[in-house]
């Protein structure tokens, strides 16, 4: 079990993992976890993929046995308020039967590369009102800092 950078024969095994993060955080019901409602498309999952392949842009992989059980994509640009380097997360998720100590690796490395980065903050978001997550990212020092709001129009 390692996290490590995906690489291009990863892509089919990260657009499945993102099917399976889209059906867990309820985007296939419009009475889902946050009311947000998509279809899934591969071609956008693959366009994901691939533009996190892109400078300022990681894509993270859990690596159990050969295969990628979890994906953590996320970009860094400055802050449009002033000079402060932070990294934002895309997308994290973990197949349920690899998370425990794997979620933690991934943080790890996520944070690690932000510092490489030259990044003064990390992101993180969660979907839905899931304590175990929010206990987490506290446990690791994040803070809460910002609500956001969506409305269908």
């Amino acid at each position: 079990m390692t996290t490590r950078t995906a690489q291009p024969d990863d892509k089919a095994r990260v657009i499945t993992l993102l099917e399976h993060s889209r059906a867990a955080a309820g985007f296939d019901r419009p009475d889902g976890l946050t009311g947000f409602c998509f279809p899934f498309d591969a071609a956008y999952a693959e366009r994901l993929f691939l533009v996190h392949q892109m400078p300022r842009h990681v894509c993270l992989v859990h690596d159990v046995e050969g295969t990628a059980q979890g994906v953590l994509m996320a970009v860094y640009a400055e802050h449009p308020f002033g000079p402060v380097r932070l990294a934002r997360e895309t997308v994290w998720f973990i197949e349920p039967e690899y998370r425990g100590l794997g979620a933690v690796k991934m943080l790890d490395a996520y944070e690690a590369w932000a510092r490489g980065q030259g990044c003064q903050y990390v992101g993180m978001a969660g979907m839905g009102d899931d304590p175990d997550v929010g206990k987490l990212y506290l446990r690791r020092g994040y803070a809460v800092a910002e609500t956001h709001y969506l409305k269908a129009v």
